[in-house]
């Protein structure tokens, strides 16, 4: 069969949170790299999309391209492991430790950050033939992005903030959904499938991807953008950070790791002495009643 069951992924979500944890500081850092680069040509092939044709959700459905790709090379985003890490710490996988995930989150961030920077210097070469004319209308939308989601949040004071740090945690919902469904298949086309869909909508409900950014607000200052280097980190990258952590690891690793992985003893069926029938849990079955069911 091609589908895995729930109790089989939380099982396979730990073994690859052990796994990433435990890989080498070379291969961590490649994978981020290659993860955070194919991710964001992803992005800047949607965002030409829509720049071109008008059609937000265009770019949506066709940006899942760079994610599923990345997936099936066996490459990583922080976003993900911020998901699978801590569940292969709170299950006690030998040499796992708090120190070997924050470790693994940072070098995974480098990667993914000198992947998304590589992409973000080509693409603004590419849209100014090399700083030598004005950015393309692609980098003009790429240019205005930038400053809507730093400016554009600083304009609104806390609420602004509450608000990016909310898109990063409903972004990471989706994404580390997409991570997790992907083990649920075997096959590489039921994997892109589950994948497509929770990818599709975060990009096209505008929440906010940490790696992402990591492409979107450096090309946008290098093509001139009207933001800092300061706005982008406190008005965005930050909170997203953030936001995609809790978004991962609470709505995604814990759920799943605690229904599936621990599942609580599932209630007794009994009948009392009156011919009624109930369930309830072990702890809170009469003892008398517990017996008469075991006999």
């Amino acid at each position: 069969m091609s589908y895995v069951k729930p109790a089989e992924l939380a099982q396979s979500m730990i073994e690859a949170g052990q796994s990433k944890v435990l890989m080498s500081t070379r291969d961590t850092l490649i994978r981020g790299y290659m993860g955070g680069a194919i991710l964001t040509l992803g992005a800047a092939f949607a965002i030409t999309i829509t720049a071109q044709t008008g059609e937000p959700l265009l770019g949506a459905i066709l940006f899942p391209v760079g994610f599923i790709l990345l997936y099936l090379l066996g490459f990583d985003l922080l976003t993900g492991v911020f998901t699978l890490a801590p569940v292969a710490l709170i299950d006690k996988r030998p040499g796992i430790n708090i120190a070997g995930v924050l470790r693994t989150w940072g070098l995974v961030f480098l990667g993914n950050f000198a992947g998304a920077f590589t992409v973000a210097i080509a693409m603004a070469i590419y849209f100014t033939y090399g700083f030598t004319s004005e950015p393309s209308a692609v980098g003009l939308a790429l240019s205005e992005i930038g400053h809507g989601r730093t400016v554009g949040y600083a304009e609104h004071g806390a609420g602004g903030m509450l608000t990016l740090f909310t898109r990063g945690v409903l972004c990471n919902w989706m994404v580390s959904t997409g991570v997790v469904a992907a083990m649920m298949a075997k096959d590489v086309i039921g994997k892109v499938f589950v994948m497509w869909m929770p990818i599709m909508l975060f990009f096209y409900m505008g929440f906010e991807h940490s790696v992402v950014n990591m492409f979107l607000f450096p090309t946008g200052l290098l093509l001139g953008a009207d933001f800092t280097i300061g706005d982008y980190l406190i008005w965005n990258e930050i909170p997203t950070v953030l936001g995609n952590l809790v978004g991962g690891l609470t709505f995604v690793g814990l759920t799943i790791y605690v229904t599936h992985a621990r599942t609580a003893p599932k209630r007794v069926p009994l009948t009392r002495p009156n011919g009624r029938r109930f369930a309830s849990h072990h702890a809170r079955v009469p003892a008398e009643l517990l017996e008469q069911h075991v006999r």
